[in-house]
């Protein structure tokens, strides 16, 4: 029998990278079934064709919001197969959040959950003594410089979606409505440009990293960062100078922490892969719930099945990273994922940025945005 060995490629963090890795080699031991891993950088993972990863690796680790442009290019193998049944039903039953179906479109599956995030806030316990629940804590630490915001593109635009949501008018993901609410849009940039007058210009510059690596130094003053996508790496010992713990996003509206804008990432199998059941089934099993409560989260994965959000020992090891923005990630809302959201994300993100730095009016900001909403279903 000719050996298989599998590529794949996921995103370069040791998040993203360690466990699969790490749980290769099992699978490896298990199967005699090899996986070598590429990885790529968070702003590339983030806008890199999915098609042209499809034609070099039979597994990769990718975004929800590329379903739709995915489902029109046919580069990916659904993962639904009727002789799997049982154990998709099992996937699906351990969704956290809206994390499982986030890659379900057209009625396919195009990938599972296997890393489950949203917007949260980070804090240092170390630094102050509770996270900030409410929204105008969050401005007092700003204005104390106390604070980082992550603006960098597409960043400042996942922050004004998670506004919108948590003031109770999310954005629309349909085409025949309003991308944005003209009144809660703008109130959602002007809360964000409140935060950046008082903050490190470099912000505009910083991704969730950045803000994690600064807040992480022993020397660091920052206290908070109320938006940002959570990575439960800063939160394990040894990890950074300084341990980073995790929160519910601070609530600017009344209804708690909801409507963060929905992250994390998902395994997908190549529709080009030369061996599509070797990678089909190694997919099922790294996104099962043994697998994710155990060797997943222990080689330094952050588990998209709800098994290891729930594991003590995934806890206790984190600051209750998983517990503590459980509530955050289960009413975390789903961006748009047609075709044609993708380069839409990337250009909202810019008008945010101009709306933030006052090189357009909010307002202004809101009927762009909208425009660009409009114009992206005729890719």
């Amino acid at each position: 029998m000719t050996a298989i060995t599998l590529k794949g490629m996921t995103w370069s963090h040791p998040r993203g990278y360690d466990p699969m890795v790490a749980c290769s080699k099992t699978w490896f031991e298990r199967t005699g079934i090899a996986i070598e891993w590429d990885k790529r950088s968070l702003q590339d993972f983030e806008s890199f064709p999915v098609e042209e990863l499809a034609r070099q690796y039979d597994l990769i680790v990718i975004d929800h919001p590329h379903v739709g442009q995915i489902t029109e290019e046919g580069c990916l193998a659904p993962l639904d197969r009727p002789e799997r049944q049982a154990e998709f039903a099992e996937l699906a039953s351990g969704t956290v959040g809206a994390s499982f179906p986030s890659y379900n479109w057209r009625g396919r599956q195009w990938a599972f959950p296997i890393d489950a995030a949203t917007q949260v806030l980070a804090w240092r316990p170390d630094l102050i003594d509770a996270p900030p629940r409410r929204w105008t804590e969050v401005v007092d630490l700003a204005r104390s410089g106390r604070l980082l915001l992550p603006l960098r593109p597409p960043h400042s635009l996942m922050s004004f979606f998670t506004l919108c949501g948590n003031l109770g008018r999310a954005c629309s993901v349909e085409r025949d409505k309003p991308f944005a609410d003209p009144d809660v849009g703008v109130a959602a940039l002007e809360a964000i440009r409140e935060l950046a007058s008082h903050i490190d210009p470099a912000c505009l510059a910083m991704d969730p990293i950045a803000v994690l690596d600064r807040m992480g130094e022993t020397s660091s003053s920052v206290a908070v960062s109320p938006l940002i996508y959570g990575y439960v790496s800063y939160s394990l010992k040894g990890f950074r100078d300084r341990r980073i713990a995790f929160a519910d996003i601070p609530a600017i509206g009344k209804t708690g922490p909801i409507g963060s804008a929905l992250g994390g990432t998902g395994i997908a199998v190549s529709a080009f892969s030369r061996a599509p059941d070797a990678a089909v089934d190694f997919a099922y099993w790294i996104a099962s719930g043994p697998v994710q409560a155990d060797e997943y989260w222990k080689s330094g994965g952050q588990p998209g099945h709800a098994a290891g959000w729930e594991d003590d020992g995934a806890n206790e090891t984190s600051l209750e990273f998983y517990r503590a923005t459980r509530a955050t990630l289960q009413g975390a809302w789903l961006r748009p994922r047609h075709n044609g959201y993708m380069p839409l994300q990337e250009a909202a993100s810019h008008i945010v940025n101009d709306a933030v730095t006052g090189a357009i009016s909010a307002k202004a900001a809101i009927g762009k945005l909208n425009d660009a909403f409009r114009e992206s279903f005729k890719a």
